[in-house]
């Protein structure tokens, strides 16, 4: 595969261009993204689906530039995919060809389930969700899959978008309640086509739609964290809210914390959202960043990988210790540090009691937890968490992310970022389930870092905790000494190698 691919998707309200960068077998990361509000779309569906001037002009314009910066990153791969507008267009195909005549760029048409099955293989590839449907509200059509226990089993396309209401119901009706009304029957005649088996009780949001309430939301709750990918919500909670914005007037939409460039079409979104929603009888919804573009790339990137990445890759993990290997990949020493902290953890559960519930979060931050060093040893910590907040996207909860980013936040005698856990407590682990997670990731840092390859066991008995080495750990002694613990216990050394004696200097 090129090490750099560029993605165009041409929607029937926005084009879209990511450009990303290979970095080894599962690692890639995103380096350029563009984005028009073309609406090809526009005026089509009144016009018996014909695409017209004013949307063609922008779409060339738009294309001419995204093909500009695809030259200046030199990506070796474009692909470039078409959905609703132009397979509803009976002049679409007459666009895509005067396209590549004009521009030299190939545009392929994909119909609604390969748009569905393309946005479900980013979703089950790039969230933490197995039992899921997928939703994918766009100008002209939602296209949903449903996917158990990891795999795509069926897809669905429906003509209802929300470029297609807009013009053939609220441009059209002065009395917006009765627009409502037409479009609402619309919407529930075109689900009775939706198989029965496409039920979830947790939904994934793609799309313009779902990421626009979702930002609503986070802004009127305070959610602490600043990142859409994998923010989840309870349907209930929300309802009120989200009928609000079906019945508000164009001027009333500066209530809700909406973005003002999706006022033209959130109302009849959120309509088609809430009884999709009703439909597949779904509680929670967690939101997508990725869609069609991730997964036109993903088929790709995952080809002979029956478009799965295996278990254990993570992508964001992998994409990171490919782009910060100067020190972390001084790691054959990696899978040491790993053993350590997994050993710690297993020896002290008679005192933390919690089964280990939080091993592979732990374990990731073990294996990041020289990444800041890239920047600069000195606060190296500090870069360690700002690096993880911001890179640690994909196939994590939120939870998941703060605790990794708040144990490589842990530096010298303190067990914890006050100011930081205070922030994030409600996402975060209880404070004791925090101070030994935090305890054992230090521990195990000192240790490796003053060990070299050493054997080391640990043994926990009568509140103390002895660490025998075949080495000697002096350089950590100091350090573990200053270490604050969770609760009172002692921590003993046992050095294996003794010093020998020093017989030249009359000792």
């Amino acid at each position: 595969m090129p090490k750099r691919t560029a993605i165009i998707d041409i929607g029937s309200n926005s084009a879209r261009l990511v450009i990303y960068e290979k970095t080894s077998r599962y690692g890639f990361h995103l380096i350029c993204e563009q984005k028009s509000k073309v609406r090809i779309g526009e005026g089509a569906y009144e016009k018996e689906g014909y695409l017209q001037p004013v949307g063609i002009r922008r779409a060339f314009l738009t294309l001419q530039s995204f093909l500009h910066t695809i030259a200046k990153y030199q990506a070796h791969k474009t692909v470039c995919v078409a959905t609703s507008a132009l397979r509803d267009a009976p002049n679409g195909k007459a666009f895509v060809k005067w396209i590549k005549k004009e521009l030299g760029l190939s545009i392929r048409i994909i119909d609604g389930n390969k748009e569905a099955t393309y946005g479900a293989i980013a979703v089950k590839n790039l969230l933490p969700l197995q039992e899921t449907v997928t939703i994918d509200i766009g100008g002209g059509s939602a296209d949903l899959a449903l996917i158990h226990k990891g795999r795509i089993i069926d897809t669905c396309s429906l003509n209802i978008g929300t470029v297609r209401l807009k013009e053939l119901f609220f441009d059209k009706e002065s009395n917006r309640e009765v627009a409502r009304q037409k479009a609402q029957a619309y919407i529930l005649d075109a689900l009775k086509s939706l198989p029965p088996h496409f039920k979830a009780k947790t939904a994934i949001g793609i799309g313009g739609t779902a990421r626009t309430l979702s930002k609503g939301i986070m802004k009127r709750i305070t959610y602490p964290l600043d990142k859409l990918h994998a923010f989840t919500y309870e349907i209930d909670a929300q309802r009120d809210y989200l009928e609000a914005i079906t019945h508000s007037s164009a001027k009333g939409l500066k209530r809700f914390g909406l973005k003002k460039s999706r006022y033209d079409t959130i109302r009849e979104g959120t309509l088609i959202w809430l009884e999709i929603l009703a439909q597949i009888e779904a509680k929670k919804v967690m939101t997508s960043s990725v869609g069609v573009r991730e997964g036109v790339f993903l088929e790709q990137l995952l080809k002979h990988d029956k478009l799965s990445f295996p278990k254990e890759i993570n992508p964001s993990i992998t994409s990171l210790l490919d782009r910060f290997k100067t020190y972390v990949n001084i790691a054959s020493k990696r899978k040491h540090k790993r053993h350590l902290a997994k050993a710690l953890y297993e020896t002290l559960q008679c005192e933390i009691g919690d089964g280990k519930r939080y091993e592979k979060e732990l374990l990731w931050a073990i294996r990041l937890s020289n990444i800041g060093k890239t920047l600069t040893i000195y606060r190296s910590h500090q870069h360690a968490f700002y690096i993880a907040m911001q890179e640690l996207n994909y196939g994590f909860t939120h939870e998941q992310i703060l605790l990794i980013a708040l144990l490589l936040r842990m530096h010298g005698k303190e067990l914890l970022h006050k100011p930081l856990f205070q922030s994030f407590e409600a996402m975060l682990p209880e404070k004791d389930n925090m101070l030994w997670l935090s305890f054992i990731y230090t521990l195990s840092v000192f240790l490796h870092e003053a060990s070299n390859d050493a054997k080391i066991r640990f043994a926990y008995k009568n509140k103390t905790l002895r660490i025998i080495s075949n080495q000697p750990l002096y350089l950590a002694k100091e350090k573990i000494k200053m270490l604050e613990k969770p609760i009172p216990f002692a921590v003993i050394i046992e050095d294996e190698e003794k010093v020998p004696a020093c017989k030249a200097l009359g000792l």
